[in-house]
């Protein structure tokens, strides 16, 4: 009220540039604070497994906690041996969803997950990709349906997608169990690259929990 009354009792006592200023500094917290991510961090109550959503700018990335014994038993399940279920078990394994939540008609979206980088401690590294899988498991003698059916289960490498188009699969990132890191990743719309980062990513623990009854 005080502005106002100055402005229209005395105008000339008013510092115009730094009105102006602080008129252009609103307008930049404005627009920034619209573009700001929505970082959702939450916990299923059912199993206490821990998930991380990050959505802004038409690109919406979920990665949800996969206990080891999950996926220990997913992959016995489909013809893999004990040690080597056990190796992907203990490589930080997430179910990921990849969604365009864009309100554009032509805004499609697309990733490619082999750029994206994990930063734990002072290293930084890929995901553990497609490539590295498939020469682990020929190595480790897998029967070819194991290797196919551990394929199909991946996040795939390289995305593209409508507006609502979904996708989900398993994104592994090479860390022992209850480890901690960043994600940084990218991708593309419209032209344009975007890049986001999720920070304090915890891998799930190698825990026992007793079946609910």
């Amino acid at each position: 009220m005080k502005f106002i009354s100055l402005l229209i009792n005395n105008p000339l006592s008013l510092n115009i540039p730094a009105l102006l200023l602080l008129f252009c500094t609103a307008l930049i917290i404005s627009s920034s604070y619209a573009d700001e991510p929505v970082i959702e961090r939450g916990e299923d109550p059912a199993t206490g497994l821990k998930y991380w959503q990050w959505d802004n700018d038409g690109f919406l990335l979920r990665l949800t906690q996969r206990l080891p014994d999950q996926t220990r038993a997913y992959f016995e399940a489909r013809g893999f041996d004990e040690a080597s279920a056990e190796i992907a078990a203990t490589s930080c394994i997430f179910q990921t969803m990849i969604k365009n939540t864009g309100t554009q008609p032509s805004q499609k979206i697309s990733a490619t997950i082999s750029h994206w980088q994990v930063v734990s401690g002072e290293s930084s590294k890929q995901l553990l990709h497609r490539e590295y899988w498939r020469n682990l498991w020929l190595e480790r003698n897998q029967s070819q349906s194991a290797r196919v059916a551990f394929e199909w289960s991946l996040l795939p490498e390289s995305v593209e997608y409508d507006i609502n188009d979904y996708n989900w699969g398993m994104s592994s990132y090479g860390l022992p169990p209850g480890s901690q890191f960043d994600l940084i990743f990218s991708w593309k719309s419209q032209g344009k690259i975007f890049e986001g980062r999720i920070d304090n990513v915890i891998c799930a623990d190698d825990i026992h929990p007793e079946p609910a009854t």
